[in-house]
């Protein structure tokens, strides 16, 4: 039963997170009590860890005053995004299923709004974010920038050596904020509110495919507002 209630409560913060991602703890137990749902803080933050929504971020050295180690700073407050794989920016999103869950990984390319990758897995883990991020370069080149949160999963040494190996600039938003992931946060909005939240389904094999096809349909005959109604695939230079 607490399983099965721990699957709405998730669903329920999924929707309001979708709405302000600057959503905490105490904010996302405020919202569940209004709907009747009485949980404690340390509830609501494991399950934001399990969803991804709150990131699970390095351990602090025991130095008095050190930073975590393998931080990079936020890269975008100066630079003007004016051409293809200049910023990718990568993130992953909990994607509920009936009875269960899963995550949606994937890769932006900030000034097209092209996804250059995807993937969909039960784990989330920082061999799925290395290696789709190795597939898109593979797939599409090499981005000069990569934004991330400072989740653990992108500061582990295969992650730094792979964006190394390629002479990536690492670039990581701050804690609690969204700057370099406001793209691929309103992905994530787009592909739950018009495919995922309208057609349910608890087959994973269903989920992959149809959110192949909303994505190749995002990429390549959706027009966005944010390029003056062009296709993604125009502005990166593409062909389906």
């Amino acid at each position: 039963m607490k399983s099965e209630e721990n699957l709405k409560i998730m669903e329920i913060m999924d929707n309001h997170y979708l709405e302000d991602p600057t959503s905490g703890v105490l904010t996302m137990v405020s919202v569940l009590g209004h709907m009747g749902y009485n949980v404690n803080p340390k509830r609501v933050r494991r399950l934001l860890c399990m969803m991804g929504i709150l990131a699970i971020y390095p351990k602090k050295s025991l130095s008095v005053g050190s930073r975590p180690q393998n931080i990079y700073p936020y890269l975008q407050h100066d630079i003007e995004i004016t051409r293809p794989n200049q910023v990718w920016s990568t993130d992953s999103s909990y994607i509920p299923m009936e009875g269960g869950f899963v995550y949606l990984y994937a890769v932006i390319d900030i000034y097209c709004r092209f996804i250059v990758g995807w993937q969909l897995s039960n784990r989330l883990s920082a061999t799925n974010c290395y290696e789709l991020v190795e597939n898109s370069i593979r797939m599409y080149g090499t981005p000069e920038i990569i934004n991330s949160d400072q989740g653990s999963q992108y500061t582990t040494h295969k992650w730094r050596q792979l964006l190394s190996e390629h002479r990536v600039t690492i670039s990581m938003d701050r804690k609690r904020t969204l700057q370099g992931q406001y793209w691929i946060e309103r992905f994530w909005r787009t592909v739950k509110q018009e495919y995922i939240y309208i057609t349910p389904t608890d087959s994973v094999q269903e989920l992959r495919l149809g959110i192949g096809k909303f994505i190749k349909n995002y990429n390549f005959k959706r027009p966005h507002q944010g390029l003056s109604g062009d296709l993604p695939t125009m502005k990166y230079g593409v062909a389906a």
